[in-house]
């Protein structure tokens, strides 16, 4: 009897709806704009903030980067003169110090750094010259196209190899079948053994690899390239002294992560006496993005919940405005013998129609819009 009774309201709801088929799409269109507004936001704001913590993730949460910079005072002294050596940075004492002082780093991964013309074939093409270990693989895991990764024999025996990335291959038409060529790199020779995949950065998030970079064992770096690095422009001529650009860190759990860091920047400070190095912990930047997250989407919500809300009183001004003009046809249900109930039964049934039909179509509008 219910289940009947509520069949028959749901059509007369229906029915009163298609008399009225401009009314009710305008007032459908209010949930539909808001319904879509909420979704579409919510969607854009997530995308953007996981974009942000992906990247994040891959530098790895039981990882700290610690990278070299110049000091304020440096650069303007250097940029005031037309010959100067700039010594700064990271020196290999500092990976010894962390490797042998701290007892949860697990690895510690050196990492140098120039930029050199890269010649193949007819090919060539500005590159990032990354001379490290065997270890970098392991901590910034990328993967591998073609070919073999370094190995621990590659860097004691300062081997004449080298990795690229997948960006570079393609510039310089590398393929697998260039696996064994020669590529020269500034006036060195090295032989292609590696093509891998990189990670292009994102989010505000410096990643330790760059689209065109190729890997190279940090003692064949040293050996080929030498310490100091120099820049000639016109009328000046500049020379750097780094030891290490780059040192990743690893550590042997989450909960020890920032304590290391701690630590890290303590020892940092005893021996250099500038401020020459910058720590970064990935767990520190992911807790601190997923807090934003959470913030952004509270905020994109309420936003696009203010349209919802502006739908939501569209329709309880409509319904308002359907009651009075149907008090004739009210008062002869009444009068025929229909109860209070039943005529708020109608009318409800009349705004979950409009209400339920604008949530779908504003989910299907919010979904297809992002």
């Amino acid at each position: 009897m219910l289940s009947r009774r509520l069949i028959r309201n749901v059509r007369l709801g229906i029915k009163d709806i298609t008399l009225h088929k401009m009314r009710s799409f305008l007032t459908m269109l209010g949930v539909v704009f808001g319904v879509g507004s909420v979704v579409a936001m919510l969607a854009v704001g997530e995308g953007a903030s996981q974009q942000a913590l992906d990247q994040i993730k891959k530098l790895g949460s039981n990882n700290i980067v610690i990278r070299s910079v110049k000091a304020s005072a440096e650069s303007q002294e250097s940029s005031q003169k037309n010959s100067y050596m700039s010594i700064y940075g990271l020196l290999y004492e500092d990976r010894a110090r962390i490797t042998d002082s701290i007892p949860v780093v697990t690895r510690t991964v050196p990492v140098k750094i120039i930029k050199k013309k890269a010649v193949l074939g007819e090919r060539h093409m500005e590159m990032r010259i990354v001379g490290t270990t065997e270890g970098w693989a392991r901590l910034v895991k990328r993967q591998l196209i073609a070919g073999r990764l370094m190995t621990k024999a590659d860097v004691e025996d300062a081997a004449g190899i080298c990795i690229i990335t997948e960006f570079a291959a393609r510039k310089i038409l590398a393929t697998e079948s260039s696996i064994g060529q020669s590529i020269r790199l500034g006036k060195e020779s090295f032989v292609i053994v590696g093509i891998v995949r990189n990670e292009s950065a994102g989010g505000g998030v410096q990643v330790p690899d760059q689209k065109a970079d190729v890997y190279i064992p940090i003692t064949s770096c040293v050996k080929r390239y030498g310490e100091v690095v120099t820049q000639t422009t016109t009328g000046s001529r500049q020379m750097e002294k780094v030891e290490l650009n780059e040192l990743l860190v690893e550590v042997d759990s989450i909960e020890h992560v920032e304590p290391a860091a701690r630590a890290i920047e303590t020892m940092l400070q005893r021996f250099h006496k500038k401020e020459d190095y910058v720590i970064s912990v990935p767990l520190t930047l992911l807790r601190q993005a997923e807090a934003t997250k959470r913030t952004f989407n509270i905020v994109l919500g309420s936003i696009a919940g203010i349209s919802l809300l502006v739908g939501g009183i569209g329709i309880m001004n409509i319904m308002l405005a359907s009651v009075t003009e149907r008090t004739m046809e009210i008062g002869i249900r009444r009068a025929i013998g229909a109860k209070r109930i039943h005529i708020v039964m109608q009318f409800l049934v009349e705004t979950i129609v409009l209400s339920g039909a604008g949530g779908f179509l504003g989910i299907a509008f919010g979904i297809t819009v992002p």
